[in-house]
C-alpha cells in the first residue's frame, strides 16, 4: 500500500489561510469597506408588514371618491360654483351657459314694472322667513334672524312709494308660484328648499344690488332703496350663513347634497320671472 506523504503542519496551515481569503463567490459579497458608499445587506432593516387599520381603509376609499368642484371648501363653495355655471359669460367670468340667440328686450324699466317686482318679492322673502320661523326640519332653525331677512325692509318701501302716490299692486302670477313651491318643498325635501333659500339670499346681495342701483339711476333718481341696505357689515353677515349652511350639509349624503345642487335651475327659472317683471 502507497505511503500517503506526511503534511507538515506550516503547509496545512497554508491551505486553511488560502481557503479562508478565497471563498467562493457568493451573491452576498459585497464589499463593506466603504459603507456609506456601497450596499450592506447585512445592515438593511426591513420594515414589518403594517396591518391595515381602518384609518388607513378610510383615507384609501376617500381617495378614491369622486371630488366635486368646490368640495374641498365646504357645501356653499359647491353651490356657488354651480349658480356660477349657469350664467352666461357676459354675467359672471365663470358662465358657461350659452347666451340667449334672441335679444334680451331693452332694458327700460318702469315704475309700474318695479312695483310688481318688489311685491312679488316681498310675497316670496315673507314665504322664506316663516318657513324658517316656523323650522319644520330642525335645520331650518340655524337661519333665523341672519340679518339677511328682506320682508320689513320691502315693506318699507312700499310704503314709500304709496306716499308719494303710487298704488301699491297684488302679487302677480311670478312671486305667487313661487311662494307657492318653496312653502310645498319646504314640508318634505329640506335640501333642496335650502337650495332656493341660499340662492335667494345671494343672488339678491350680489347682482340684485347692481340691479337696484340702475334701476334707481334710470327711474327713482338715485334713490337707494331699503331692500338695498343691511344691518351691519353686509360681507360678515353673508359669512356667518355660508357656515351654517356648511354646518348644515356636514350632516348630509352625498345623494342628498347633489340632490340639492340639481334644485339650482329651478332656482334660476322662478327667481328670473320675477326679475323680468321690471320691464313688464
Amino acid at each position: 500500500m502507497a505511503s500517503i506523504p506526511a503534511i507538515s503542519q506550516s503547509q496545512l496551515l497554508l491551505k486553511k489561510t488560502q481557503f479562508i481569503s478565497t471563498p467562493k463567490t457568493s451573491f452576498f459579497t459585497i464589499p463593506i469597506s466603504k459603507p456609506n458608499k456601497s450596499l450592506n445587506l447585512y445592515g438593511l432593516k426591513f420594515k414589518k408588514p403594517v396591518a391595515a387599520t381602518a384609518e388607513t381603509a378610510a383615507a384609501a376609499e376617500e381617495k378614491g371618491k369622486k371630488r366635486y368642484p368646490g368640495e374641498g371648501k365646504g357645501f356653499v363653495e359647491e353651490m356657488r360654483f354651480v349658480a356660477m355655471k349657469l350664467h352666461t359669460k357676459d354675467q359672471a367670468k365663470e358662465g358657461e351657459k350659452e347666451a340667449q340667440e334672441k335679444p334680451l328686450p331693452k332694458w327700460e324699466p318702469s315704475v309700474d314694472g318695479y312695483l310688481k317686482f318688489l311685491v312679488d318679492s316681498k310675497l316670496v322673502y315673507d314665504t322664506l322667513e316663516k318657513i324658517v320661523d316656523k323650522a319644520d326640519y330642525p335645520e331650518y332653525a340655524e337661519f333665523r334672524n341672519t340679518g339677511l331677512e328682506r320682508a320689513e325692509s320691502l315693506a318699507k318701501d312700499l310704503a314709500w312709494f304709496k306716499e308719494q302716490g303710487y298704488s301699491i299692486p297684488e302679487p302677480s302670477s311670478p312671486g305667487l308660484n313661487y311662494s307657492a313651491y318653496v312653502e310645498e318643498l319646504s314640508k318634505k325635501d329640506p335640501q333642496a328648499f335650502i337650495c332656493h333659500f341660499y340662492n335667494t339670499y345671494f343672488a339678491h346681495s350680489a347682482g340684485g344690488r347692481m340691479i337696484g342701483k340702475k334701476v334707481a339711476e334710470m327711474i327713482l333718481n338715485g334713490k337707494e332703496l331699503e331692500f338695498y341696505k343691511w344691518d351691519g357689515d353686509l360681507k360678515q353677515l353673508l359669512q356667518n350663513v355660508r357656515d351654517k349652511l356648511n354646518k348644515v350639509a356636514e350632516n348630509w349624503t352625498r345623494e342628498e347634497k347633489n340632490h340639492c345642487l340639481e334644485e339650482t335651475e329651478k332656482s334660476f327659472k322662478f327667481s328670473g320671472e320675477i326679475l323680468r317683471l321690471i320691464l313688464s
